[in-house]
């Protein structure tokens, strides 16, 4: 596979000068010392996690096996005789040690509401909810799912499952009723919390009613929690099944004994797209993805105490999971809770959080970033974003111009950029730099993390390709604490999703390329998966969205480049006979009901036929060329069962 592209000359950002000089110094403090730490961690990885696991987490049970399992089998286990509560390293030994201090900032959707809850307030209100969920017949082992706006009340919902030894399955507050209803019966989640109302952007959304409409075909649902965020009277209500949270916790008590629970006891699930459509809930374990989340905001954003940390993402995601609760309060740190949008009420949003709450670490989206890169500089330059010293990227590659852009005028060149990349999957960053010690390159998520072994395979062969120089797979050698140990109730998916492609190997779904220096370089996905602003969407799950609407016959979506969200939708449709005045507008609301909107395709081509070959299989690739104008490289179509249907797509796309 040719390397030539990895030859472009991209500028050298070296660590800023203040970064380096500080005190307290960075934890890792020059590129030596990284080298030596993470040679070590590959070396001698279970002394390296061992240690670091008796640093970072308080156990109820000491561990004695660090390792055991490994990829050929899918029998990972991590730290097997430890047993613990994710919600007391959370919450509880911090608010123990000090409980004034400050656990979670509240930055409301409208400006000027925001609230600040300490450790001890916290540790009481998780207390409490948590005896409501026992109350209501919650215990050990069960699945809770959490679909909630970004208010505080969703955390203290994460923490009271886990204090209960709980399982939570959270989606994201856009997603549909439909894709609700999937994920509550694919995880038997007999229990919902969930609130009146949400409030983004100014605008009001009507979450209890995609939760009744979602329930309507999830029968052996018993309670729904009701958090009051808006008070609206219009809000449907249907008791005994549902209660209000402000009602229930007013009954408990503020102190609950924390159940403990066995390192790999479930922590959570969480779907993500897979190329079948449906929906993969991986589930990660307590002991190790605590660790991977504490290890990394630590070292990654170079956490120290007294630092603010901002994490602006939706909690439904996995980056709202690890670096907005659990990682930041694992390490007792404080953390910022965004229920706005960056634009709201104008685009210098973000800039009035950072300059209002001094925050040192601020982690977005590259989609966010061009967003506010094309508004200008005159929304960002007014504010004091002097508390600033690591700003990151995270959901998607960033390109360059957006990233040195972010350096420049956010960052004003004295900040570290740390461009990282991880998945749902692994639960925490694999790859990163560092902000003491990594030069950086625009685009480039540099190197791998402490304890993650990278090798690049030839996609064809699986061959490991040792070269400097080189470019395929991302797959890593070994496993690592926080990794999802399964797919719920489907563990052969989980094996030939990520262990059995190549053997011997974690296999990422994600193309790389590494440069002459050792920089890593994330291409984006290698299978029919879509990334669009940081969000994974299958193929086969648009197609089969678009497929419920009575007018389609067939359908196929491909991703295509997007200058704001990285990439975008655009579906081919063919429709059925009589079918052929179906407006377009009509397909793309189906999916925004069955998926969300943010899932909606950007362009919809209604077409003849699709490129088929003759077993039937849809090349998308064809399509993805046509769409991107290289008709010139369509490569072999000998084995379409129409090749002349390719002239006639191209035709259909130049029209439009």
């Amino acid at each position: 596979m040719s390397t030539d592209h990895l030859n472009v000359e991209f500028k050298l950002h070296p660590v800023p000068e203040c970064i380096k000089s500080r005190n307290p110094a960075p934890h890792v403090s020059s590129i030596e010392q990284y080298k030596e730490i993470y040679e070590e961690s590959i070396k001698n990885p279970t002394e390296f996690w061992g240690k670091l696991a008796n640093e970072l987490i308080t156990w109820n049970t000491p561990f004695q096996t660090v390792l055991s399992g490994g990829f050929e089998h899918g029998d990972v286990t991590w730290f097997r005789e430890g047993q613990l509560n994710a919600s007391y390293n959370c919450v509880d030994r911090h608010a123990l040690k000090n409980p004034d201090k400050v656990a979670i900032i509240y930055e409301a959707d409208e400006p000027g509401q925001d609230r600040k809850i300490t450790y001890g307030e916290l540790l009481r209100d998780v207390c409490r909810f948590a005896n409501v969920l026992k109350a209501h017949g919650v215990k050990k082992g069960d699945t809770v799912a959490i679909y909630m706006p970004m208010v505080p009340e969703a955390v203290v919902a994460f923490l009271a499952c886990a204090r209960l030894g709980a399982i939570h399955s959270v989606v994201f507050a856009g997603f549909s009723s439909d894709s609700l209803r999937n994920r509550i019966l694919d995880a038997s989640s007999r229990f919902v919390i969930t609130a009146d109302e949400g409030c983004r952007g100014g605008k009001i959304i009507n979450t209890k009613k995609i939760v009744d409409e979602a329930l309507l075909g999830c029968p052996d649902v018993e309670r729904v929690f009701v958090f009051r965020r808006t008070g609206s009277s219009s809000v449907p209500f249907s008791s005994p099944r549902d209660v209000w949270w402000h009602e229930e916790v007013e009954k408990q008590r503020p102190h609950c004994p924390p159940e403990i629970v066995n390192a790999e006891d479930p922590l959570f699930i969480l779907y993500t797209s897979g190329s079948t459509g449906k929906p993969k809930g991986l589930l990660h374990t307590t002991a190790g993805y605590l660790l991977g989340a504490a290890t990394t905001l630590k070292y990654v954003f170079d956490y120290h105490e007294g630092d603010i940390y901002g994490c602006m993402a939706d909690i439904g995601w996995i980056t709202g999971h690890t670096y907005i609760i659990y990682g930041p309060l694992a390490i007792g740190g404080t953390t910022v809770l965004f229920e706005s949008t960056p634009v709201y009420p104008s685009p210098s949003r973000y800039w009035e959080v950072v300059a209002k709450h001094k925050i040192t670490q601020f982690y977005t989206a590259p989609t966010a970033i061009r967003l506010l890169r094309k508004f200008g500089r005159e929304h960002v330059d007014p504010h004091d974003l002097s508390s600033l010293r690591v700003i990151g990227s995270v959901g998607e590659p960033i390109n360059p111009e957006a990233w040195e852009w972010y350096n420049e005028v956010v960052g004003r060149n004295v900040c570290s950029v740390v461009d990282t990349y991880w998945q749902t999957e692994t639960g925490s960053i694999i790859v990163t730099p560092l902000p003491g010690c990594t030069s950086t390159k625009p685009g480039s998520a540099t190197f791998p993390f402490f304890g993650i072994d990278v090798a690049i395979l030839n996609p064809e062969s699986g061959e490991e390709i040792t070269s400097t120089e080189a470019e395929g797979v991302l797959a890593i050698r070994r496993p690592w604490p926080s990794m999802a140990r399964t797919v719920y109730n489907d563990h052969n998916r989980y094996l030939d999703t990520y262990l059995r492609p190549y053997k011997g190997y974690y296999f990422s779904g994600d193309g790389v390329g590494r440069d002459c220096d050792g920089y890593y370089w994330i291409r984006g996905r290698v299978d029919d998966v879509i990334n669009v602003s940081g969000h994974r969407l299958s193929t086969a799950e648009i197609e089969s969205a678009l497929i419920m609407h009575s007018a389609t016959a067939e359908a196929a979506a491909i991703g295509v480049a997007s200058e704001l969200k990285g990439q975008c939708v655009h579906a081919f449709v063919t429709l059925k006979p009589n079918c052929e005045g179906t407006d377009v507008k009509d397909l793309v609301l189906q999916v925004s009901k069955n998926i969300g909107s943010f899932a909606k395709p950007e362009k919809v081509y209604i077409v003849n036929d699709l490129p088929k070959t003759r077993s039937g299989k849809i090349m998308r690739r064809v399509l993805r060329k046509i769409v991107d104008g290289q008709t010139d490289s369509l490569g072999d179509l000998t084995t379409l069962a129409d090749p002349k249907i390719v002239n006639t797509l191209i035709e259909n796309v130049k029209k439009s």
